[in-house]
């Protein structure tokens, strides 16, 4: 367990120093905060790992950091799920894979929710598919996971704050210990 969180925080210190996609804010920061959010809430364990990792398709994509402002959806999502669902259960893995599909979703059920994005997850929102059609939304919300992703999407969204104090990647070493599939 150990030897795997090592693993995901080397790769948080090699890759994790480059902006967030246009936020102000690294893309550890932003998986930080997004842990952090959810911790504040309260949220499962599985949840608070869910939002540290999240993002974590970023780092390991084949494509650049700038990918979404060449017309580029890297499906950062779907990488960041097939190799975390080796190692975590789906639990952890599912919501991750649909924090995607939860934006696209929010943006077709809550329209406070698509004025209120920055301008840069609305280009990503562009290369993702753009809002639910009402099939999808209805598919979306059949899933046993759409509730985690939902929640998982809104601490992304509050993720992106400059100069916001978190715990380090040390203090949820537990967390993710606690949720590695043995």
């Amino acid at each position: 367990m150990s030897a795997l969180v090592d693993e995901i925080f080397r790769v948080f210190r090699e890759q994790g120093a480059g902006a967030y996609l246009g936020e102000p804010v690294s893309m550890t920061e932003h998986m930080l905060q997004s842990a952090y959010a959810a911790e504040q809430d309260g949220a499962p364990q599985r949840l608070v790992a869910a939002a540290l990792l999240h993002d974590y398709g970023h780092f390991i994509h084949e494509y650049e950091e700038d990918a979404a402002e060449h017309g580029i959806d890297t499906q950062h999502e779907e990488v960041a799920h097939a190799f975390l669902s080796e190692h975590f259960g789906p639990e952890v893995a599912e919501p991750i894979r649909l924090h995607v599909a939860a934006k696209r979703y929010l943006c077709a059920t809550e329209p406070s929710y698509l004025e209120a994005l920055s301008p840069a997850s609305i280009l990503s929102l562009e290369l993702q598919g753009g809002p639910y059609s009402p099939a999808e939304v209805a598919e979306f919300g059949e899933s046993p996971f759409a509730a985690d992703a939902v929640r998982l999407r809104r601490y992304d969204d509050v993720g992106k704050v400059a100069g916001l104090t978190t715990p380090d990647l040390e203090h949820y070493r537990p967390v993710l210990e606690a949720s590695i599939r043995t």
